[in-house]
């Protein structure tokens, strides 16, 4: 063994080395900086998440508060600083430009506000115009004033309910009237003179009635003189052709008012009417005549019709021998 080795030959390392091998005794080339390409960077700090302090020195060599520079080489509000890429900064605030979110391995950074005036909400039109509303509105108040007004003025005017007609009784004059011989007084100075084949009928109480009979005594006709006081002469006459038409089938006609033939009466009305009772056609009328004293004197006529001719013609006397006393 010789202290030479081939060129070439990488040293042995259990071999003791006594001086300097070829290769270190070579002349030394200069040695190259580091290229920044090659170098770890360290992640940006966000200008928006707690940066806290940035302690004595960072990668870059730069030094000062988490405001004051970065990995950047950028300086705070302590002066200027040199980075690895020579920038230099001002205060330690966010990069100029507006903060945008970015996909970064530290987190979502979030932007400022925006300063930008946000837009007016519109309003909903109204359906008039602007300045049909101040005239809608007036004529409005205008509306409720006269309602107002007319309530006010139609709140007396109530019409209070009108008592049924009754009758004025007053005093008349002394009658001069004198009966016949043969009349038969019915009540308040009233009389009635029969015909020849009328009679009166005893079992009436009430005013007195008379009939004409058949040969085979039925009854043909009757006129039936009757009073009441304290009503009206067409109530009377209403409450008398209703009784004579009850449960028949009746035909009435309308109430007739009458010129009253003499001066002491007051109201003087008249009814027809037409009914069939019991298979047997009748007809009649009413008549009723209210004097200023408050007598009212109504006369009940009826008969068959087949019999209807006859038996008018005898109570017209009658009926005006009625009209005379009264």
């Amino acid at each position: 063994m010789n202290n030479k080795r081939d060129k070439g030959q990488p040293a042995n390392p259990w071999v003791k080395q006594t001086g300097p091998t070829e290769e270190e005794t070579a002349a030394a080339e200069p040695e190259l900086p580091p290229s920044p390409w090659s170098l770890e960077v360290p992640p940006r700090p966000s200008p928006w998440t707690e940066g806290g302090s940035a302690g004595a020195g960072d990668a870059w060599g730069n030094t000062g508060t988490a405001d004051a520079g970065a990995a950047w080489g950028d300086t705070g509000t302590a002066g200027s600083g040199s980075g690895g890429w020579g920038d230099t900064g001002g205060s330690g605030g966010p990069a100029p430009g507006p903060a945008t979110e970015t996909s970064s391995a530290w987190g979502t950074n979030v932007g400022p506000p925006s300063l930008r005036r946000p837009e007016p909400v519109k309003k909903k039109k109204s359906g008039l115009p602007p300045l049909l509303i101040p005239i809608v509105a007036g004529v409005a108040v205008v509306a409720l004033v006269a309602l107002g007004l007319v309530v006010l003025t139609r709140g007396g005017d109530k019409a209070t309910p009108q008592p049924s007609p009754t009758a004025i009784v007053t005093t008349p004059s002394p009658s001069t009237y004198s009966p016949p011989p043969n009349a038969i007084a019915v009540e308040h100075g009233v009389y009635v003179v029969p015909v020849n084949g009328w009679s009166v009928l005893a079992s009436e109480t009430k005013g007195k009635q008379l009939v004409t009979y058949a040969p085979n005594r039925e009854p043909r006709a009757f006129l039936w003189v009757r009073q009441k006081q304290n009503t009206t002469a067409r109530t009377f006459l209403l409450g008398i052709v209703e009784g004579e038409t009850e449960n028949e089938i009746a035909q009435l006609g309308n109430i007739r008012n009458l010129a009253c033939p003499k001066d002491v009466l007051v109201e003087c009305v008249a009814i027809t009417y037409t009914s069939t009772s019991k298979g047997i056609k009748v007809q009649g009328f009413v008549e009723a005549y209210r004097r200023k004293d408050g007598v009212v004197t109504a006369l009940d006529f009826r008969t068959r019709s087949d019999y209807a001719a006859k038996a008018e013609a005898d109570a017209a006397p009658m009926k005006q021998s009625v009209i005379d006393s009264l």
